[in-house]
């Protein structure tokens, strides 16, 4: 059986597709909601919480192909748990670990959802594309004070929407932007001019960001997915088809970036960011020598320094996933996260060919993943949502390809529902 056909629907009685329904939407306002974090406790924090709680008490179940993320994920948080003995100040520390904690729960509730309904997948990634554009216009209002008070959405002259740091804003939106590249690339025509005028949205907002990370990722991601997308397609015309339109999409977007730095503002700080070696990076106890001492300290160190301490010692945080991971974390959390990151890669990679209904998605998702480890050698990715997010993705059709193959060697249909084409 093909991916398109092999699946069995169970039949539900009216008020339980009602309540399916419901939760798929309440699951998809969550997403949207992550695009919205201009203060903390942000309303994804206290929205998800609720939900999760509601979600598990109504019967949400973790399966043993997700429950491995639960693992990983609930060894790291002891990890930065134990980090908290060594403080000597408890200030901030107890509400780092909590929203830590927090976080990890959302990566296995979108594990569960996804498991639970692949259907699911397509309002997750619409929903983000959605909070994706207004926070865009949101940045790109903000950038150049298109009204009172706008400046609420910049920080340093740099566009971050409802976000607290452009750092964040930027890479926020690579995700929704490749859903829409691939859309472009494999849906019908007839949805080719809202997918571009979202998409120059997006690209707008990640330029106006003026975030290295953010660029790099954008880019990275972008090459990412039309070689994969080239690998997976067989046939030499949709090749060539994918070919011609990402390169005129390549184009347009070019035409639009240069549009917008024939503004001096503009122009001026793209110069100064564009450099690939900052001040700040490589002066004394720069972002990079700091890594260094940071290392170094770590070793010394297997419980950890404990949340931000490192920042107060050196008057700037670690800016390194891997560092971050030693000095909030400690020995344990270290090695449950570089455990983590092998392993939700290591799914992706394996099964993001595959012709599943959930292919596009997983692919993605993972592509998405990739670049985000890559940067997140030069910035602190610890806290933020939409990562979370990837990895409940990742996970969640690991532990769908898994259910597929156990009712393949069963010799029976399967038992996974479909998941709608990205370019339905």
């Amino acid at each position: 059986m093909t991916a398109t056909t092999a699946d069995i629907r169970p039949v539900f009685r009216p008020q339980t597709a009602g309540l399916r329904l419901l939760g798929s939407g309440l699951v998809a306002f969550g997403v949207f909601l992550s695009g919205f974090v201009i203060s903390e406790p942000a309303p994804y924090e206290l929205y998800l919480a609720g939900l999760v709680g509601i979600s598990f008490i109504l019967g949400l179940k973790i399966s043993r192909y997700t429950a491995p993320l639960l693992a990983l994920l609930l060894v790291f948080n002891v990890g930065g748990m134990l980090s908290l003995t060594v403080m000597d100040d408890l200030d901030v520390g107890p509400m780092y670990i909590a929203v830590s904690t927090f976080l990890a729960l959302t990566a296995i509730f979108y594990a569960a959802i996804v498991e639970a309904r692949p259907a699911r997948l397509p309002l997750i990634f619409n929903a983000w594309t959605l909070a994706a554009v207004i926070t865009s216009i949101l940045g790109i209002l903000g950038y150049f004070h298109a009204f009172p008070g706008a400046e609420v959405f910049t920080r340093y002259d740099r566009a971050m929407g409802a976000f607290q740091d452009p750092n964040v804003f930027g890479p926020f939106l690579v995700a929704p932007g490749l859903y829409l590249v691939h859309g472009l690339l494999t849906g019908r025509a007839m949805h080719a001019p809202l997918r571009v005028a979202a998409l120059l949205i997006i690209v707008l907002g990640v330029f106006l960001s003026f975030s290295r990370a953010a660029w790099a990722l954008f880019l990275f991601c972008g090459i990412m997915l039309v070689f994969v997308m080239l690998l997976k397609e067989r046939t030499a015309l949709f090749r060539m088809k994918i070919l011609i339109l990402a390169m005129a999409a390549a184009v347009l977007m070019s035409g639009a970036l240069f549009a917008v730095l024939q503004s001096k503002k503009v122009s001026d700080l793209f110069s100064s960011r564009a450099k690939l070696e900052q001040e700040y990076d490589s002066d004394h106890l720069g972002r990079f020598e700091r890594h260094k001492i940071g290392f170094l300290l770590s070793m010394e160190k297997p419980l950890g320094l404990g949340p931000m301490v490192f920042g107060q010692i050196y008057t700037e945080d670690e800016h390194n996933i891997w560092l971050k991971s030693l000095t909030t974390y400690g020995w344990l959390g270290f090695v449950a996260y570089v455990t983590l990151v092998i392993s939700t890669l290591t799914i992706g990679f394996r099964y993001m060919l595959r012709n599943r209904p959930w292919q596009p998605y997983l692919m993605i998702a993972w592509i998405t993943m990739l670049g985000h480890i890559g940067i997140a050698n030069v910035i602190d990715i610890d806290h933020w949502r939409h990562v979370y997010l990837l990895y409940g993705i990742i996970w969640g059709c690991g532990a769908l390809e898994y259910r597929w193959q156990r009712d393949k060697r069963r010799g029976r249909g399967t038992s996974v529902q479909k998941a709608k084409p990205v370019s339905a």
